[in-house]
Formats: C-alpha cells, sequence, structure tokens
C-alpha cells in the first residue's frame, strides 16, 4: 500500500518532468532482467558496487543489448563483500559515480517490467540511492525470479517443498549458471530462468 502512494505521489510530481514518461504504462513486449552487487545485505547502508541490466523480448535473451556498469569504489567496501563479488577497490577505478550508474539504468530500462532474483532487495538498495538524486523510486512492473518459481511448483507439484536456492533453481531448469554473484551474470541467469521457466510452464 505505502509503494502504491508514494508511487502516486512520485507521478504527480514528475509529470512534466524529464523522467516523467516513465510512469506511463508499458505498452511492449519486452522485459528487463536486473540485478546489482554491494557491500552488504542491510538494505538501509548498502552501497552499490556494480549494477547490470539484460533484455528479454519474445522469448529470448537480448545478451548482446546489456548494460554493465561498475561504480566508484564506496568506502563501505569491505574483505567480507569482496569475497563474493570479487570486486577490488581497484577493479573499481575509474567506475561510474552513483548518479551516472543511476541515470544509464534509468534510460536502459524505461518503463519496462523488472525481473529479478529477490528483487525487493535490489530494488531497497537503487531507490535508496535514487530517491535523493531523481526524486522518485523505480515505477516499474517488477517480478521475482524466486515467486514465479515457487508458484509454478505448487501448482504443477502441490506436495514438494522445493529447494529455492539460486544455483539449484538455475539446475532444476536446466539453466546455466553464468558468472554468479557478477551483477551481469546473475541477470543473465535470472532472465534465462525466466525464459525456460516459460516454455516449461506453456
Amino acid at each position: 500500500m505505502l509503494r502504491a502512494l508514494r508511487r502516486v505521489t512520485d507521478r504527480r510530481r514528475q509529470a512534466d518532468g524529464h523522467y516523467g514518461w516513465l510512469f506511463n504504462p508499458y505498452t511492449g513486449d519486452e522485459v528487463v532482467s536486473i540485478d546489482c552487487e554491494t557491500t552488504g545485505l542491510d538494505t538501509k547502508t548498502a552501497e552499490l558496487v556494480s549494477v547490470a541490466a539484460v533484455r528479454i523480448k519474445a522469448g529470448r535473451v537480448l545478451t548482446s543489448d546489456s548494460l554493465d556498469l561498475r561504480l566508484q569504489c564506496p568506502e563501505s567496501l569491505s574483505g567480507d563483500s569482496i569475497k563474493i563479488h570479487r570486486l577490488r577497490g581497484i577493479d573499481l577505478d575509474g567506475g561510474e559515480t552513483p548518479a551516472d550508474a543511476l541515470e544509464k539504468l534509468l534510460d536502459f530500462i524505461g518503463n519496462r517490467p523488472l525481473l529479478g532474483w529477490c528483487i525487493d532487495y535490489d530494488l531497497a538498495v537503487i531507490n535508496r540511492h535514487l530517491r535523493p538524486r531523481f526524486g522518485f523510486d523505480l515505477p516499474n512492473a517488477c517480478l521475482d525470479m524466486l515467486h514465479l518459481y515457487r508458484r509454478e511448483i505448487r501448482r504443477t507439484n502441490p506436495n514438494l517443498e522445493p529447494d529455492l536456492r539460486f544455483e539449484t533453481v538455475a539446475k532444476a531448469l536446466g539453466v546455466p549458471v553464468m558468472g554468479r554473484h557478477t551483477a551481469l551474470g546473475d541477470a543473465v541467469t535470472t532472465a534465462l530462468m525466466y525464459v525456460r521457466l516459460g516454455k516449461d510452464a506453456s
């Protein structure tokens, strides 16, 4: 409810602004899979390290048309997060400023529906950085691959308690894991899961 009210308020404020069109209903046939790597798991403090997105159209993952951004090294980058995404401070030299990265992300995704693995986490981190700079949260419709898979398993095998780990779901769907814990790799793998799930469910 709070998200819906905030979206209505944002739409009014942005109506005549540069990004007002993002609040228009999407009428195309594409979905964008997104992922971000961060400095931690707490959405209230995590800083963006990298952001990626890839389009899905007509049952195809358009890997040749993707966005893969590394940001400037945040002060909160630590050894614990480096162990996961393997991006050191030196790897982030020359990275995008948060504002530039977010602008490129908005231009890439437009008002298309967004897909992600546990997407609420990515949205919370992105929106925490987006609102102070642009004055709104992402207004896009969203799909959570984890929830889609769980719902399909309950529909087809109601007595089965599925293993919902990322790698296990990818294996169950016959999808290769592409660069785990890299933003682009996870975005592409999630997109492939979505396409496969749609084919299996049809």
